[in-house]
């Protein structure tokens, strides 16, 4: 079966994984897109075993302050300092941490 370009790009949007990806599995799976799904799923779940030793000891700790009312701090942690010192990864703390002061917590602790 030939694998065109529109199968790949709605695989690519419905998993977000990269177009050589999908065109793998695609590929593997004869064009059937749900085991095409379901292939890079436990592809997915693989990397993610393969990593599970790994030790996130890198991060950032955050603290926001809400109307003088309100107050949080966030340790968010990762692999590698590369990506602690993403704007995106630091815009991920302050959304957590956003999050968690519109929840209006009493206390929490570790």
């Amino acid at each position: 079966m030939t694998i065109s370009a529109n199968m790949v790009k709605e695989l690519r949007e419905q998993t977000g994984v990269g177009m050589m990806e999908c065109k793998k599995a695609l590929t593997e799976t004869g064009g059937d897109f749900a085991k095409a799904v379901d292939l890079l799923r436990k592809k997915g779940l693989a990397t993610a075993a393969k990593r599970s030793g790994k030790k996130a000891s890198q991060g950032v700790i955050f603290s926001y302050i809400h109307m003088d009312k309100i107050g949080v701090m966030l340790e968010l942690n990762c692999e590698t300092d590369f990506v602690a010192k993403t704007d995106d990864f630091r815009g991920l703390a302050k959304d957590i941490a956003m999050h968690i002061a519109a929840a209006s917590p009493q206390y929490l602790s570790p």
